[in-house]
């Protein structure tokens, strides 16, 4: 049966990709941090409307603030990993890549205290450039991954990719694939369901692609960043697009969420991966 799964990439104002104004790795411990407080925020949310989901912790955060991996796992979500350092995959070989991913497991699973299932590239920037990609995550211990955006992005894309959940074979194992949940519309594949698209879209268009992609079989799967809900956080210099993308509508974010939590029943990857596993 499909399904609706609230997901959260867990990072900070600073980590928005491939700018020449993001800041270095090195840099971040000096920056303003606002990734509690807006985390902080999704939690009390979701507690008010009783969902549950599954955050995608940058390792980095975890080892930074492990009492927010703690927080959010006794609350009944989902820790699960968005890697270390923040990084493009095409951008990385398989030994680095495989390390990153490997060190925010381990940062993860000991902060929260519970074993970390799955996985999201940032950027959701797995590619054809980068083949050894699912079988490095199945090596690194991970059961599924939630990375493949089934068409083109900016970032990257697999265009012919599966548009449902599927289990991948790989050299280390079995790993269950969660795509991103594109939606047809004017003949376009498009996506509806977080960041800016969430933002840009109006309510009634994200209802009624909720409820076409549920009726087609397939699961929903929303993704939002913390400072989606701090509207007042600060601003990386970057072109007219991109600032389009990074800060329209901000405001809108936490109207839509409690108006799609009170409509909507969510469920996190971990539970729909132990179905599929009875």
């Amino acid at each position: 049966m499909a399904a609706c799964v609230f997901s959260i990439d867990v990072e900070d104002w600073f980590h928005i990709l491939d700018l020449p104004a993001t800041p270095e790795l090195a840099e971040w411990p000096g920056l303003e941090s606002r990734v509690v407080p807006a985390t902080h925020r999704l939690l009390d949310l979701m507690d008010a409307h009783g969902v549950k989901s599954t955050l995608f912790f940058l390792g980095w955060v975890a080892e930074r603030f492990p009492e927010l991996v703690r927080e959010a796992v006794a609350r009944g979500h989902e820790a699960a990993s968005h890697g270390y350092a923040h990084e493009l995959v095409y951008t990385q070989d398989r030994a680095t890549f495989l390390a990153d991913i490997r060190k925010a497991k381990d940062l993860i699973e000991q902060a929260g205290g519970s074993r970390v299932l799955g996985y999201r590239c940032p950027g959701f920037s797995v590619t054809t450039q980068s083949p050894w990609f699912f079988d490095a995550v199945a090596e690194a211990g991970y059961a599924y991954d939630s990375s493949v955006w089934p068409g083109l992005r900016g970032h990257g894309g697999l265009p012919g990719a599966a548009r449902v959940p599927t289990t991948l074979a790989t050299p280390h194992g079995a790993l269950r694939e969660f795509p991103i949940s594109l939606a047809r519309i004017a003949g376009r594949d498009l996506y509806f369901f977080g960041g800016g698209y969430l933002r840009f879209f109006p309510l009634s268009l994200i209802r009624h692609m909720v409820r076409r992609v549920l009726a087609e079989g397939r699961d929903v799967t929303f993704y939002l960043h913390p400072r989606e809900v701090d509207p007042g956080h600060p601003r990386l210099p970057m072109g007219a697009r991109r600032r389009f993308m990074s800060y329209t509508g901000l405001h809108t974010t936490e109207p839509k969420l409690k108006a799609l939590f009170s409509e909507f029943q969510f469920t996190r990857f971990c539970d729909i991966l132990r179905n599929v596993e009875r």
